[in-house]
């Protein structure tokens, strides 16, 4: 993008700028953030964004222990010395890289991850510098094999020398000034009193400041310390040729450089992000061509900056600029100076102040503007007394530039077009400078108080009106912006508000004219409309809410009532399975005392009738049970659901639509297949009713407990489903219950299946000393499916 430096100023990029390196945590990240322009290509645009996107939606990520390390890099390439700790500082950079690497490697961020890919982990480099410096950047005794002899050497000599001296104190305890052992000039010597030097000998060393003391390195010590200075001397050397080489090897790193540029970059977008995220900034699309859609618009810099939605259309047509009216102070410089940094700052790769309000859907509203190519803009004074140019010939200096080089990617940014000189005139020039904008498809944004310019962009395709509001009551703009209407210039409606003489202002509307006096009645009139759809929008809006927080809440209570009644409906199944548990047990109980105690039967099975009528007006509706569903073994689930479902498999029912009755081999939901002589037919639920089985007639002539019994005895047992074990158990039991209350025959549906229950349970039946023999049942009541088993009298 082209634009100038005074642009860039006038449009406080470089305040935007200044608080973005506040946010970098390294130099290294400050110093890239002042090479950031808006001169970014697409490619560049999108990837910043993405990394500004990429470190939003993840963990955040510390450049902790990053430093600028290329003046002690340059130092040692320039043939310097580093000290310990100045390696020390270039290989925690190196540390803290490796680690920002490692941290970016293990997320899922593909941007990101390109850039970590420019780091390296410097591991061979790092595992040096551990070995041959300690943490506080001092040469290990264990650097080389000849700095460990040395040291080995040195510290044992030190003792000697001390241990030496600690004798000589003692044995000249009257000549020494202070009982202590200090170093001058690098070598061991003990302080003698001046008026006593002669009685140590010695090398005198050096004397205090007062002259009273002197310090003596005594004869029998001159050797040894000879020795350790020589020692110290090596020492000195050897350690001064680790650093070198130490420098060297880190400084000369050939992964250094490029890894110090990848931090840079990291710290830019961590930057980025750190902004987007304090100034609630939001992605935008840049696109060639697109249009400028700028919702809840705001300056960033303006403290509690009022949000305006800002539309121009692209270049396949419509109105590509806006003409801004409305009173002075009321925020139109502001607007066209939020629409020129959101430019820049996208240019740059920066979010920008906008679209951070939901829309309808819960999302954020949608940012896009065009690619530019060029701003080019006249905004304040740019008089020049040394150039001896006036206000208003700077303005058409820069309105020249303007019209010479706009074109379809230009934004255009003008303020107070028209002013500075005589109003017909300027207006006519602004009128002509706009149709050549027009002309061209430039996207721009004017501001003005020419009343012709409001009526120009009325009548022009391509150019649209707006205004920026002013309460007239409060005597204050709301710096709220209006599309599609021009402003007033409010200063007769000022004027008579604070109470001016009457007859001035009739004077004054006199002098304005009657077309000047009608636009102005015109745009109160249009004010005054568009106030009342707004209300009544507003109105709209709050009893939409008030429907949708009503509809939240009715959700709310069918849920409880839903909750609830799954609750109830969980306590009445568990108070049915309890019942059903005991049912069973009594059951259990009373067959088993039928068998063990012959002299009883009658009465057993008088009990397991009466159990069984209890249990049918407990599951009937109305009954004393909640409800619940079967449980149990085989038999006594399978009992309790015949009980309450007639429709069955093995149930005998009518199809009205066929005029015959039969069977029903298979229960699909609402479809039954029900078998009619030779045919299986598919029909549903309302199509067939239940038909009582026909019950053999007793054997006895009494009327007595058992021929009861045997007419409410079920004659049929379903076992279809069940496993071979617990079938045979529930036919064992069906079959000696049938037997006592005298039946001739039972019937047995197990279903045709693969044939192995049906051989189970045939098997038993030759093996039940019960049955006499058994047989199919006839084709259409079940056939294969349905065992027919004849009892012993």
């Amino acid at each position: 993008m082209r634009v100038l430096p005074s642009t860039l100023e006038k449009l406080s990029f470089d305040r935007v700028i200044a608080a973005l390196a506040e946010r970098a945590a390294t130099p290294l990240g400050r110093e890239r953030v002042h090479r950031v322009t808006p001169g970014l290509d697409d490619a560049e645009r999108e990837l910043a964004f993405e990394r500004t996107d990429e470190v939003l939606q993840g963990d955040d990520l510390s450049l902790g222990g990053v430093e600028d390390v290329r003046p002690l890099v340059e130092r040692v390439r320039d043939g310097g010395v580093l000290d310990g700790r100045e390696i020390l500082s270039i290989a925690y950079t190196m540390d803290a890289a490796a680690t920002v690497r490692r941290s970016i490697a293990q997320g899922d961020r593909p941007y990101l991850q390109a850039l970590a890919e420019g780091m390296a982990s410097f591991d061979g480099v790092l595992r040096l510098v551990r070995e041959q410096l300690d943490v506080q950047g001092e040469v290990r005794d264990d650097a080389t094999p000849k700095l460990r002899e040395i040291r080995r050497r040195l510290q044992p000599l030190r003792g000697r020398i001390r241990e030496r001296l600690a004798q000589l104190l003692a044995q000249h305890a009257q000549s020494v000034q202070d009982p202590i052992i200090t170093l001058r000039r690098d070598r061991y010597v003990i302080p003698i009193k001046a008026s006593a030097q002669a009685r140590v000998p010695g090398i005198v060393v050096d004397t205090s400041d007062s002259g009273q003391t002197v310090f003596v390195e005594p004869a029998p010590v001159v050797p040894m310390n000879n020795e350790l200075v020589l020692l110290e001397f090596e020492e000195r050397d050897e350690v001064r040729r680790i650093l070198i080489a130490l420098g060297q090897r880190v400084a000369f790193e050939p992964a250094l450089e490029p890894t110090l540029a990848a931090l840079a970059e990291l710290d830019l977008a961590l930057a980025s992000a750190r902004l987007a995220r304090e100034w609630r900034l939001t992605r935008p699309e840049v696109v060639a061509g697109a249009g400028v859609v700028l919702p809840s618009a705001r300056h960033p810099l303006v403290a509690d900056c009022v949000p305006n939605d800002v539309t121009l259309a692209g270049s396949d047509g419509g109105e590509r600029l806006m003409v801004v009216t409305g009173p002075n102070a009321g925020g139109k410089t502001v607007l066209l100076k939020t629409l020129g940094l959101a430019v820049l700052m996208a240019h740059a790769g920066l979010f920008v102040a906008a679209g951070a309000e939901r829309g309808p859907d819960g999302r954020g509203r949608r940012v896009r503007m065009p690619r530019v190519a060029s701003l080019l803009s006249d905004i304040g004074d740019e008089q020049s007394i040394e150039a001896s140019l006036s206000t208003y010939a700077a303005h058409l200096t820069n309105l020249r530039r303007i019209v010479e080089t706009a074109a379809t990617d230009t934004l255009v940014l003008i303020d107070e077009l028209g002013s500075g000189t005589d109003p017909d005139e300027g207006a006519a020039l602004s009128q002509a400078i706009l149709e050549v904008l027009v002309e061209r498809g430039t996207v721009g944004l004017v501001t003005t108080h020419l009343a012709p310019l409001k009526v120009f962009a009325s009548r022009t395709k391509g150019v649209r009106n707006a205004a920026m509001r002013f309460d007239i009551e409060a005597l204050a703009p709301t710096f709220e912006l209006t599309i599609g209407q021009p402003g007033r210039s409010y200063a007769l409606a000022i004027a008579r508000r604070i109470g001016l003489d009457e007859g001035l202002l009739e004077r004054a509307e006199v002098l304005l004219g009657p077309e000047g006096a009608r636009l102005e009645r015109l745009l109160e009139t249009l004010e005054r409309q568009r106030e009342a759809l707004q209300a009544e929008l507003d109105e709209t809006r709050v009893s939409g809410e008030r429907a949708r927080a009503e509809a939240t809440l009715l959700h709310q209570q069918i849920e409880g009532l839903r909750e609830r009644e799954a609750e109830l409906l969980s306590r009445a199944a568990e108070k049915a399975d309890a019942m059903l548990q005991d049912t069973l047990q009594r059951a259990t109980q009373l067959r088993r005392m039928a068998r063990e105690a012959p002299e009883q039967r009658g009465k057993a099975l008088e009990a397991i009738q009466a159990l069984r009528r209890e249990t049918r007006q407990k599951a009937a509706p109305g009954g004393t049970a909640e409800g619940g569903r079967a449980g149990g073994p085989p038999g006594g689930s399978r009992q309790a659901q015949r009980t309450r479902d007639p429709i069955r498999p093995g149930a005998l029912v009518r199809v009205a639509s066929y005029g015959a009755e039969g069977p029903i081999l298979e229960v699909r939901g609402e479809v039954l297949v029900v078998q009619l002589g030779l045919l299986k037919v598919e029909v549903t639920r309302r199509e067939v009713s239940p038909v009582e089985p026909k019950t053999a007639k007793p054997r006895g002539t009494g009327a007595g407990p058992a021929v009861a019994a045997a007419s409410a005895f079920d004659r049929e047992l379903n076992v279809r489903g069940e496993r071979v074990e617990g079938a045979i158990e529930a036919i064992r039991d069906y079959v000696r219950e049938a037997h006592a209350l005298k039946l001739e025959s039972v019937r047995i549906l197990h279903g045709k299946g693969t044939g192995v229950l049906r051989d189970a349970v045939r098997q038993y039946l030759r093996e039940e000393k019960l049955v006499t023999r058994f047989e199919d049942a006839v084709p259409y009541e079940g056939g294969h499916g349905v065992t027919v088993a004849y009892l012993r009298g």
